[in-house]
């Protein structure tokens, strides 16, 4: 992977395309994707596929293989990398996040670069509380000169900049936050939240669990993505923020539930 050629901590909504950002999350959920099937699902020809992929591959997040494309690596991308996919759906979600936070509230952050997009679009408010277990978004939040910021002890996970483990969840354990923020790294066709790690599932447990107000902060692609780790449900937030309207089923359980749409980017939220 180039990921060390690049500095994307920085980067912009040009980074990538729309449709280059969506053919890396699909390689992400499925592991390959071919370019005839790429072509297809977005109409294009397979020359301008071919371009996309290649800058994607000259980027580090996918590596060219006979018929297609895979991830460059195994795992989960790095998190640098992970900042630049979707950019602007995380960007009109943030925006809408920031709109329903009042000044000083106290604010409970989970990992992800979603969150962080958040933190960031936050950062003209004043006195806020923040409890988060990402030194990224600790330090972006620090910089606003007027919050309150704290995190937990700890080992920090390398590359990702996390907290996580039992000293995570026993700092979020100690708070009650006016408002809980995080994000997933799937969510299940029957509205199961998935992450990598059992420790990321605990300390996102815990957040859920010590907030009055529960922000589920995703784009659309999550709900095509897939991870194993099982902790919790869609059903349980109380507000979820999207660019897109999340898939029928998952949206009927939602509004059984009471829970509140934000289809971000657009007018208004469906209860």
């Amino acid at each position: 992977m180039k990921a060390q050629s690049l500095d994307l901590m920085h980067a912009g909504a040009d980074v990538l395309s729309e449709r280059q950002s969506e053919i890396a999350e699909l390689v992400r959920a499925t592991g390959f994707a071919g370019i005839d099937e790429l072509a297809e699902r977005f109409s294009v020809s397979t020359q301008t596929i071919r371009k996309d992929v290649n800058g994607l591959c000259d980027k580090g997040l996918l590596r060219r293989v006979h018929g297609g494309v895979q991830l460059a690596g195994v795992g989960n991308l790095e998190y640098k990398m992970r900042k630049v996919l979707r950019y602007s759906a995380k960007q009109q979600i943030a925006a809408a996040v920031a709109e329903a936070i009042p000044n000083g509230s106290s604010l409970s952050i989970s990992i992800g670069t979603t969150p962080e997009a958040v933190v960031s679009a936050l950062l003209n408010h004043t006195n806020l509380k923040i409890q988060t277990n990402n030194l990224n978004i600790a330090m972006i939040a620090n910089a606003a000169g007027t919050f309150d910021v704290s995190i937990p002890g700890g080992l920090i996970r390398r590359g990702d900049g996390d907290i996580i483990g039992p000293s995570a969840v026993a700092f979020f354990e100690s708070y009650k936050a006016d408002f809980g923020i995080f994000g997933v790294a799937a969510v299940d066709a029957d509205g199961g939240l998935l992450d990598f790690h059992e420790e990321e599932v605990a300390a996102r447990q815990a957040i859920l669990r010590n907030c009055r107000t529960s922000f589920l902060v995703l784009d659309h692609m999550k709900f095509e993505r897939n991870a194993h780790v099982r902790g919790g449900h869609i059903a349980e937030v109380n507000n979820v923020f999207c660019d897109k309207e999340p898939p029928p089923a998952i949206a009927d359980k939602l509004l059984k539930s009471g829970a509140t749409i934000t289809v971000c980017g657009k007018e208004g939220a469906r209860p």
